[in-house]
Parts: structure tokens; sequence; C-alpha cells
């Protein structure tokens, strides 16, 4: 099987590094012409279904990458992480360091404790793995979700620097999963 990662396009938000969390916020001009030419790189990729998170940005992103040519299914395990009193704010004024070490697991400001936002894409990557074994799967979510799917998808120690990996606005990857394989987050 195979599993293709993307992140959505550029929002306003992101383009003023303001904290997006579950905001409902949409593509701009950027953003939109960002998945045009993503959709164009992925023109010849037969993909089997797209899951994507139910947020707007993501859905937007997911419809230009492949239309009506691919089923598309949202799920909530998918949504961006929960930024609590971050959401509408700078991202100056969010520790990074502190809310994605694994160990620490911080939730202070309402902010979702990163062991809950890898425990549910554990939980994603072993249904999608099991229902979909052999078939080819686009995933269109945000920077946090991806950031954690690719930890999990490659095994990595999840008690390391989890920001080494930097997840660009329609950012791409193509993963190859063997049958079987069981993801797990703690």
């Amino acid at each position: 099987m195979k599993i293709t990662l993307v992140r959505h396009g550029q929002t306003e938000y992101n383009y003023q590094k303001i904290m997006q969390g579950h905001s409902n916020t949409e593509l701009n001009d950027t953003g939109i012409r960002q998945c045009q030419k993503l959709r164009e790189q992925l023109a010849d990729v037969d993909f089997d279904y797209c899951y994507m998170s139910p947020i707007l940005r993501a859905v937007q992103t997911a419809f230009i990458l492949v239309g009506d040519r691919v089923e598309t299914i949202p799920d909530k395990r998918l949504i961006e992480r929960d930024m609590g009193e971050f959401t509408g704010k700078s991202t100056e004024l969010y520790d990074r360091e502190k809310y994605w070490d694994y160990d620490l697991n911080c939730s202070d400001n309402g902010v979702e404790a990163i062991q809950d936002v890898f425990s549910r894409c554990c939980d994603f990557l072993n249904y999608i793995v099991k229902k979909h074994p052999g078939e080819h799967i686009l995933v269109v979510s945000h920077a946090a979700t991806i950031r954690a799917l690719h930890h999990l998808l490659h095994h990595h120690n999840l008690h390391s620097d989890l920001l080494r990996k930097v997840v660009c606005n329609c950012y791409v990857e193509e993963v190859e999963v063997k049958e079987g394989t069981v993801y797990e987050s703690l």
C-alpha cells in the first residue's frame, strides 16, 4: 500500500503567521495556486481514496487536487491540533519546543496534548492500513497532523526531536507501507 501525505495550501493566517488550530480558514490566492501546481505534479498518480480533514482549508486542497475523480472521505482524526488559547494569535507566542515534547505532553492553555495528536493519527493509520491493503491513499491534512503521521509512518523515536520535520504548505510525501504493519504511539 502507498500513502501520500499532503498539507493544505497557504491561508491568510499562514501568511501572517497566526495560529489556526480548528479555525475554518480558507485558502488564499497563493494557496490555491500552490494546490493547482501540486495537482499538475500528481496528475498521473492514481489514488484509490482521499481522506481529508473536514476543516475547510484541507477540504479545498483535496478538491483542487483530486476533484471528483477520487472518492473523498472526511475524517475527524485528521483535524489540526487544537491550539486552545493560541488560536488566532501570533505564532511567536507559542513555545514549539514545549508543546512538541512527547514526554512532557503539555496541554497548558487548552492546547491539545501531543500524545493525543499521535494517538488519533496512529488510530487513523491502523484503520486505513487494515481497510485499504494494496491501495494508494491520499491524505490531506494540517502541519501538526502531517508531522505526526510522518513520524509514525517512519517509526521514528517519539521521544526525540519531533520538530526536525518541516511541513510547509502543500508539502507532499509518498510512503510505501508493508501489509500488516501496525502503528503504535506509546
